[in-house]
């Protein structure tokens, strides 16, 4: 993505941050992998941070709590929800329908959107009361669609999308984004009069997955490859790709409605879309709107995949679905473009000030999913600035400058979002 900043860090923060989020989602799988899905039902992490294991029975429970996790007995084992999962995509496909394993509720979560007519829902309803009580069947307003037309723009005759983030197979470098974006052989620019090539659509899966690749025009990222860019010239360095868990905080960029946060309300969800069906997704309540498509979603500096689509707008809110990122680039044969963290930095940091040029798309760039060289702040963070007293005048006319500049509601809302943002990130130093 291209951005003139990179993430900073408080002083004196250490080389790898503790990220709750992560050891808890870590924590959970890794207790589910063990036990088996006929004795688990899947996990999340709970309010107080801790993951939390759905288990079937009293002994299961002791055996995850002496490893240090939080156990609820259920009724339900993993193997009977993804059973029913496996029946409703064999019944006849009702576009506008999705499901979801709810973990938590230790049911099968099936929504429906305002296209769905009366008679589909009818017999759709009549599968979910054949398999059991423990599919759940909702109605939903708005339409699932894919999110065509982020962090940064790149734009071809198919529509508009955003870059997601910069990988490689070795041998040249791409920019993966989301697979309903353009078939193979798409050719992107970089902005809307198509006087710069960013690349072509080389690989791809949609519908079924929804990934694709797209290969540089001149085969390099550039540097400083491994920032995404998050709006207003700031930028956060991703330092790995990881596997969400639900109830994990997280964020999205996307060229349309900038930086939202939200959380992974479920995993393993089937999208019945106009175009086709798209399964293994991943569930959050994160807020999305077409053009943001194919943008990053990360937590902590963890890639964790790639805007799909969904209901609702960032307005009244809605759902969103993200195409898992490890199964991706294990398909695609690739891997992210990162860096080892440098001595005294932390990766996932809050987002850097802008930098001395303003940030965006630098003349001459190479394409949107490359990065320019670090010209942001170098070491102290805009929080510990504002913090000292002796900038205290000065920031009083920078917030008043602020104010200013903020009139119109969409980047009023955009600012509040990354003001979460560092201060969701700031807490994870203590």
């Amino acid at each position: 993505m291209v951005t003139r900043a990179v993430a900073s860090e408080p002083p004196g923060a250490p080389a790898v941050p503790h990220t709750l989020a992560r050891s808890a989602s870590d924590a959970g799988a890794g207790l589910v992998s063990r036990l088996g899905a006929d004795r688990t039902a899947g996990h999340w992490v709970g309010s107080d941070g801790r993951p939390v294991v759905a288990v079937t029975d009293e002994r299961t429970a002791r055996e995850v709590r002496r490893a240090g996790a939080g156990a609820k007995v259920v009724r339900h084992s993993l193997s009977e929800l993804k059973s029913a999962t496996s029946t409703l995509r064999s019944a006849p496909r009702v576009p506008g329908t999705a499901w979801a394993l709810d973990y938590r509720s230790n049911e099968v979560v099936v929504r429906g959107d305002s296209t769905v007519p009366r008679s589909d829902w009818s017999r759709l309803t009549d599968v979910a009361e054949d398999i059991g009580g423990f599919v759940r069947m909702e109605r939903t307003e708005g339409t699932f669609t894919t999110r065509l037309n982020g962090a940064e723009p790149i734009v071809s005759t198919a529509g508009r999308c955003s870059t997601g983030y910069n990988v490689t197979d070795g041998r040249g470098d791409f920019i993966l984004t989301a697979g309903h974006c353009g078939p193979t052989g798409s050719v992107w620019f970089g902005d809307g009069s198509g006087d710069r090539r960013v690349g072509k659509t080389v690989a791809g899966s949609f519908p079924g997955d929804d990934f694709s690749l797209v290969e540089y025009a001149n085969g390099e990222a550039g540097d400083g490859a491994d920032v995404v860019a998050v709006g207003a010239g700031k930028g956060v360095r991703i330092t790995g790709a990881g596997e969400p868990a639900v109830g994990q905080r997280v964020f999205r960029s996307g060229s349309t409605t900038g930086l939202r946060d939200g959380r992974v309300t479920a995993l393993e969800a089937t999208v019945n879309y106009p175009e086709g069906t798209v399964t293994g997704l991943i569930e959050t309540d994160v807020c999305a709107e077409p053009g943001d498509s194919g943008g990053p979603m990360f937590s902590e500096g963890i890639a964790l995949g790639v805007t799909s689509g969904g209901n609702g707008d960032c307005d009244k809110g809605g759902t969103t679905f993200f195409q898992p990122l490890p199964e991706a680039m294990a398909s695609l044969g690739v891997r992210l473009l990162v860096s080892a963290p440098e001595e005294g930095t932390a990766p996932g940091a809050a987002p850097s000030a802008p930098s001395a040029t303003g940030g965006g798309t630098a003349p001459g760039a190479a394409a949107p999913g490359a990065t320019a060289p670090v010209t942001g702040v170098d070491g102290s963070t805009l929080l510990s600035r504002l913090t000292d007293r002796r900038n205290v005048g000065p920031g009083m006319l920078v917030a008043a400058g602020s104010m200013v500049a903020l009139v119109a509601t969409r980047w009023i809302r955009a600012e509040q979002d990354r003001k979460a943002y560092r201060r969701h990130c700031s807490a994870t130093w203590g």
